[in-house]
């Protein structure tokens, strides 16, 4: 694995450096509902308008067709430069679009790619069920056809960003007599479709991105199937493809810029016992000294990613390696926040940070998309050849 920069590299680093100075937002990010939607939408807006949307999509619709190599430089100074996170924009960016790319038709590829670039639409993801979340070849909701419809019953839970959503990447089960890996159908699912209803989870943090979405009677068009019907399984695999490899690049760069962060509040701060500061004490620096080097480590594992994905247009079951690591380190890094800034760290919007949030939400990284114990048996069977393991 090489990732070399060149001076075409490094001249685009230094023009989405300057770009991201002069037009990234201001104004701080609303934490929750419709205002947070129509930022992140506004802000997807203005980076297409200045070319930065879809770096590494085609160009016929609406991207720029650079290599990933430049797509992982802008994760990377998106990052640095403090830029918002994608928010409600991340489903259409990281799952729906670049599975479109790969498995959608021309039409539907013509349709939706451009609106999500320019920010006129967001997505969720209808995968989980309330008795199939790690496990989603369980999937009961179920579609069936009717004329050039199928027709939806059922529901899914915890869909992120569901409240608010234009679409949906809906999992339905289209052959209830076929395995249990078959006979599922990936379909785009309009979200102001008659008998859709979305009802809003709140998380332990306190934020309501998460959804129940209930589905009474629904047809969606058979023009909406994805990869065909009866292959959504496939397809899933591709969704979560990108979803377990390049899809948190920018997120992983986040959690180096917060152990640096940490690094610089332990200069600050006085060591448990006094008379010194924090970055002074044998074990706080040798544990931060720790996390910085796994996040190194994760940066490697993604700089593998990337070159991989380089010669290959679907990440393969080897995201799951990336995913577990960061989904584990970064609750361990939220831990020793707390543990570093004692009751300070219980304070909301404080002059550390929001650490009490930060910590809350670093759960969800071990749980959505596949647990860390559904992660490590995906790497033990798919990639190190080991059996499977005992049903439950």
């Amino acid at each position: 694995m090489r990732i070399i920069e060149t001076a075409q590299t490094r001249d685009f680093r230094q023009e989405v450096r300057d770009w991201l100075q002069t037009n990234g937002p201001r104004e701080k990010r609303p934490p929750d509902g419709a205002a947070m939607r129509a930022f992140d939408m506004a802000w997807q807006a203005k980076q297409f308008d200045g070319g930065w949307a879809g770096i590494s999509w085609p160009q016929e619709y609406g991207g720029r067709g650079l290599p990933l190599v430049e797509q992982m430089i802008w994760h990377e100074e998106y990052s640095r430069s403090g830029a918002p996170s994608s928010g409600n924009m991340f489903v259409a960016l990281s799952h729906a679009g670049p599975t479109l790319i790969n498995e959608g038709s021309e039409v539907q590829k013509a349709y939706h790619l451009p609106r999500i670039l320019r920010g006129e639409v967001t997505w969720c993801q209808g995968f989980s069920e309330p008795g199939a979340g790690s496990d989603l070849g369980a999937l009961n909701t179920r579609a069936e056809i009717d004329g050039d419809h199928l027709v939806v019953n059922g529901s899914k839970i915890w869909t992120t960003y569901a409240p608010g959503a234009d679409f949906q990447e809906l999992l339905v089960r289209t052959d209830p007599g076929a395995g249990k890996h078959k006979g599922i159908t990936w379909v785009i699912c309009p979200m102001n479709t008659p008998g859709v209803e979305v009802r809003p989870i709140r998380a332990m943090s306190g934020i309501t991105h998460f959804a129940q979405c209930f589905y009474d009677n629904v047809r969606i068009p058979l023009a909406n199937v994805v990869g065909g019907l009866n292959n959504g399984w496939r397809v899933a695999m591709t969704t979560l493809g990108f979803e377990r490899g390049t899809a948190n690049i920018a997120h992983q760069i986040e959690l180096s810029r917060t152990v640096e962060k940490l690094v610089e509040i332990a200069a600050q701060i006085d060591a448990p016992e006094g008379g010194r500061r924090a970055i002074a004490d044998d074990a706080i620096a040798a544990e931060l000294a720790t996390l910085r080097a796994e996040v190194a480590a994760l940066r490697s594992m993604t700089a593998l990613t990337i070159s991989r994905n380089m010669r290959q247009a679907v990440p393969g079951p080897e995201g799951n390696l990336v995913a577990l690591q960061f989904g584990e380190l970064i609750r361990r890094v939220m831990d020793f926040a707390l543990r570093l800034l004692g009751p300070r760290g219980l304070e909301r919007d404080s002059e550390f940070g929001e650490w009490p949030l930060e910590y809350l939400e670093a759960y969800k990284w071990a749980i959505g998309g596949g647990t860390s114990e559904i992660r490590r048996n995906a790497i033990g069977e798919r990639l190190l050849g080991l059996p499977k393991g005992p049903k439950a």
